[in-house]
C-alpha cells in the first residue's frame, strides 16, 4: 500500500474517533503506536501514529467550534442567506446563514415574503441549533443585493429539465443536478431495496462517466489529447461546482485531475494512491469523513481497484471474451455491495440481498443514460433537439426504474436490520479485511480477520433498548396514513397501517419493518376509518404484529380491506372494542382519549372519511391531535361537543385537502407543529395551498412525508424535538 493511502487512512480513522467522542482513545493508540515504532526501529508507524491524534483532535475541535457556532448564530434573530431554493408562504428552504460572525447551513421555514433560488436575503424568525446547522422557524424574507449564480443557474437548469423532461423530470433532475427534492419517497424505497439507490444521486459515477463522454467528444472534434484532457477537467470541475460540489463529486473530480497528470506527463500513478488523493482533497471539510455519499464512492473505488487484483488473478488466466467480462462485472459487483454492506445497513436500515445482480444490470444502463441525459440538458435552449434527447433518454429511464422496481419486486429482496454501533463497527472491520484479502498475496489471514469479525457482528444484539421520551412517528408510507407511539417502555400505540394494492400493502412492505427494526410489542392498532390507504395494511399488521387491542369507529360501510383486517383480528384473537368518545387508554403513562366518531353523528353519513377517529394523544402537557381524514362536519362537531382542541401537534386532516381544516378548527387547535401524511405527486393534489397558507399565517410550522419523509418527533412531556432526514432539533415554544 502506497505511504499516501496509509497516511489518509490514518487521519480519516482519526476523524472519525473525534467524531464519535473517542479523541482520547484515539491518542492513547498512537501512544501505543509511537511505542511499537521504537520497538520495531521503523519510523513510519510513529508518524502515521501521528496523523490519527492529528485527525481526532481536529474533528474534537471542529466538533465543538461548529456546535459553538451553532448556538450562536441561532440565538441572532437575523440572519443573511443565500437561498438554495426559492422562498415563498409555506416553503422550507434550505440555506446557507451567516450571523454574529458564524456561518451555518440552515433550513428556513418561510411565513412571509418571496425571493428566488440563489438570491442573498436578509431573514427574520426563530432560530434553533440543531446537530446539521440551524432551524429557523416563523420566518420572514426580504431580498437583498448580491447571490450565488451557481445556485441560480442550478435552479434555471431545473426549470428547464422539467419544461423538457416533463412526467420524467424528478429522476432526471437527482440524476443530473443532485436534486432529489421531487422524486417520490417510494421511488427511493424502491432504489434502496433492490441496492441501487446509490445509482440516484450524482456520485463518482456519475461523474466518471460524464468525463469519459467529454474526453471522447473533445477527441472527436480533434483536438489534441493534452488540451482534450484539460478541457475535460475544466468542464467537469464547473459541472460539479454547479451541482453544488457534493463530496463523492469533488472526489471524482479529484481523481480525474491525478489520473489526466498522469497521462499527461507519462507517470504512471498508483491507483491506491490515485484514490487516496482524490478522498483527501474533499476532507479540507473535516465533516466530510461523515458524509455517506463520500464514504460510498471511497468504498466503491477500492472495490473497484481490489476486484481488479481478483480478476487479473482468478479470472483472466481461465477466461477471455465476453465471458471474461462478464464474470469481472459480477465481481465487481459482488464485492462492492460486500464492502459498502455495513454502510447501507446502518444508514438505511436495510442489506439488499439481490444488489449484486441489480448493480449488475443497472451499470450498463446508466452508462448510456447518463449523457444522454447531460446532453439533453446542455441542448434544451435547442427546443427540438432537447426534446428529441430527453424522447431518446425515456426509454432507458423505463429501464432503469424497471431494474429497481423488478428488483425491489423479488421476495426477500432486501432484509431490514438494525446494528448496533458495536456491530456494525465490527462488520466494517470484516469490509475493510476483505479488502486486504482481495490485494494481498497471502489472503488467508486478512480472510480469518474478516469471518471473525463477522461473527462478532452477527452475535451483536439487533434490536435497540427501549425509547427513554415518547416518540411519534410519522411513517412515510407515500398516499395514506401510518402513525405510531412509542412509549418510555417501548410500547406502540399504531395509528393506521397505509395503503394497499394488487399483490401487497404498506403494512407488510413498510410499517412492520419499521416497527421491527425498533423493537417492542403493539398494544394498540387504531384503524380511523375502512379507506384503503388507511386501512390497506392493516391485516398483515394484525397478522405480524398481533396488537393487544384493535379500536375502530365500526362505520357501516364497509371496504375488502377493512372486513380482510377484521378477520385477521378474529384469528390472531385481537380484541376488538368500538371506540366512542370519551374512550380512553393510558400506556406507560401516555393517555390516547378518543374525541369522535357519535354513533348519532355517524347514522346520517354517507362517507367514512366523517366518521374517522379522532383521538388526542398527551404525554405530560404536550398534547397530539390526529384527524384521520376527518372533514369539515365532524371539525364542526368537535367544536360543538368538546371542550378544548388545543395541541402542540397536529396531524392534519385529510391528507390536507380543502375540505378540511376549517378557520374556526385551526384557531381552536392552534398547533405548533402541523404534520401532513401526502405521496409525493399525489393525483389529488393534496395538501391544499390554501390550507398550507392557513397553518402558516397560525405560525405553524408544516412538515410533510412528501419531501421529508418518515418524520419523528420526541417529547419528554413538556419539551418537543423534532427528527427528520437525520437531524433533531427542538421545536421553539408556543407562539
Amino acid at each position: 500500500m502506497p505511504l499516501i493511502t496509509a497516511a489518509v487512512l490514518c487521519y480519516c480513522a482519526g476523524l472519525l474517533a473525534g467524531f464519535a467522542g473517542y479523541a482520547l482513545v484515539a491518542i492513547v493508540s498512537v501512544i501505543a503506536a509511537l511505542l511499537a515504532s521504537i520497538v520495531r526501529q521503523d519510523l513510519r508507524l510513529a508518524a502515521l501514529g501521528a496523523i490519527v491524534a492529528a485527525g481526532a483532535l481536529i474533528a474534537a475541535a471542529d466538533d465543538d467550534g461548529s456546535r459553538r457556532c451553532r448556538a450562536t448564530a441561532a440565538t441572532a434573530g437575523q440572519w443573511v442567506a443565500v437561498l438554495d431554493a426559492a422562498a415563498a408562504p409555506g416553503a422550507f428552504v434550505p440555506a446557507t446563514v451567516h450571523a454574529r460572525g458564524c456561518a451555518s447551513r440552515a433550513s428556513i421555514a418561510i411565513e412571509h415574503g418571496a425571493v428566488p433560488a440563489g438570491a442573498r436575503a436578509v431573514v427574520r424568525g426563530e432560530g434553533v441549533a440543531s446537530k446539521r446547522g440551524i432551524r429557523i422557524q416563523h420566518a420572514t424574507v426580504r431580498r437583498a443585493p448580491g447571490g450565488s449564480r451557481l445556485v441560480a443557474w442550478r435552479d434555471a437548469v431545473g426549470r428547464r429539465i422539467d419544461a423538457t423532461f416533463r412526467a420524467d423530470a424528478p429522476l432526471v433532475r437527482a440524476l443530473v443536478i443532485n436534486d432529489t427534492r421531487s422524486l417520490d419517497p417510494a421511488v427511493r424505497d424502491k432504489f434502496a431495496a433492490s441496492g441501487i439507490v446509490h445509482m440516484l444521486a450524482i456520485s463518482g459515477l456519475h461523474v466518471a462517466i460524464i468525463a469519459a463522454m467529454l474526453e471522447v467528444t473533445f477527441v472527436a472534434l480533434r483536438l489534441p489529447l493534452a488540451a482534450a484532457l484539460v478541457a475535460t477537467v475544466v468542464v467537469t470541475v464547473f459541472y460539479v461546482a454547479l451541482i453544488g460540489a457534493p463530496p463523492a463529486a469533488v472526489r471524482s473530480g479529484a481523481m480525474l485531475g491525478v489520473v489526466s497528470a498522469s497521462r499527461l506527463w507519462q507517470r504512471p500513478t498508483s491507483p491506491w494512491a490515485a484514490l487516496a488523493i482524490g478522498a483527501a482533497v474533499p476532507l479540507g471539510s473535516a465533516r466530510t469523513v461523515l458524509d455517506v455519499g463520500w464514504q460510498l464512492s471511497v468504498l466503491g473505488i477500492a472495490s473497484l481497484v481490489a476486484s481488479g487484483h481478483l480478476t487479473r488473478r482468478w479470472i483472466a488466466p481461465r477466461w477471455d471474451g465476453w465471458r471474461a467480462s462478464l464474470a469481472a462485472g459480477a465481481l465487481t459487483s459482488v464485492v462492492a455491495c460486500i464492502v459498502t454492506g455495513p454502510i447501507v445497513a446502518w444508514t438505511f436500515g436495510r442489506v439488499s440481498l439481490i444488489a449484486p445482480l441489480a448493480n449488475l444490470a443497472a451499470a450498463p444502463v446508466i452508462a448510456v443514460l447518463q449523457p444522454t441525459l447531460f446532453l439533453a440538458t446542455l441542448l434544451a435552449p435547442i427546443s427540438a433537439i432537447g426534446r428529441f434527447l430527453a424522447d431518446a433518454a425515456h426509454p432507458m429511464l423505463v429501464v432503469f426504474n424497471g431494474v429497481a422496481s423488478i428488483g425491489a419486486a423479488v421476495p426477500y429482496a432486501a432484509i431490514t436490520v438494525a446494528p448496533t454501533a458495536v456491530g456494525a463497527a465490527c462488520a466494517g472491520v470484516a469490509s475493510l479485511a476483505l479488502l486486504v484479502a482481495c490485494v494481498s498475496r497471502y489472503p488467508m489471514r486478512p480472510l480469518m480477520v474478516s469471518l471473525a469479525a463477522v461473527g462478532c457482528s452477527v452475535w451483536m444484539p439487533l434490536s435497540p433498548g427501549a425509547a427513554h421520551d415518547v416518540e411519534m412517528h410519522m411513517i412515510d408510507v407515500g398516499q395514506g396514513d401510518a402513525i405510531a407511539f412509542r412509549t418510555p417502555h417501548n410500547h406502540w400505540l399504531l395509528f393506521d397501517a397505509g395503503r394497499a394494492w394488487l399483490g401487497g400493502d404498506e403494512g407488510r412492505s413498510t410499517v412492520i419493518p419499521y416497527l421491527r427494526r425498533r423493537g417492542g410489542d403493539v398494544s394498540v392498532f387504531v384503524l380511523s376509518h375502512p379507506h384503503s390507504d388507511h386501512a390497506g395494511g392493516a391485516a398483515s399488521v394484525m397478522r405480524a404484529l398481533h396488537p393487544a387491542r384493535y379500536w375502530d369507529g365500526a362505520y357501516v360501510g364497509t371496504s375488502e380491506t377493512y372486513r380482510e383486517s377484521l378477520t385477521a383480528a378474529r384469528d390472531a384473537r385481537v380484541r376488538w372494542p368500538r371506540a366512542r368518545p370519551r374512550d380512553s387508554v393510558v400506556v406507560d403513562g401516555v393517555v390516547v382519549s378518543v374525541l369522535a366518531p357519535d354513533a348519532r353523528w355517524m347514522s346520517h353519513l354517507d362517507a367514512p372519511n366523517e366518521a374517522s377517529v379522532v383521538a388526542r394523544v398527551r404525554y405530560g402537557t404536550v398534547r397530539f391531535l390526529l384527524m384521520g381524514d376527518a372533514e369539515r362536519g365532524e371539525e364542526q362537531w368537535l367544536l360543538e361537543h368538546t371542550d378544548s382542541l388545543r395541541a402542540d401537534v397536529l396531524k392534519v386532516g385529510h391528507h390536507g385537502s380543502s375540505t378540511s381544516s376549517t378557520t374556526a378548527f385551526l384557531d381552536a387547535v392552534s398547533p405548533r407543529l402541523a404534520l401532513v401524511s401526502v405521496g409525493a405527486g399525489n393525483s389529488y393534489g393534496h395538501p391544499s395551498a390554501n390550507v398550507m397558507l392557513a397553518l402558516a399565517e397560525r405560525r405553524a410550522l408544516v412538515l410533510r412525508t412528501d419531501r421529508e419523509g418518515s418524520i419523528v418527533i420526541h417529547t419528554d412531556g413538556s419539551s418537543i424535538e423534532v427528527e427528520e432526514g437525520g437531524d433533531r432539533w427542538e421545536l421553539s415554544t408556543r407562539h
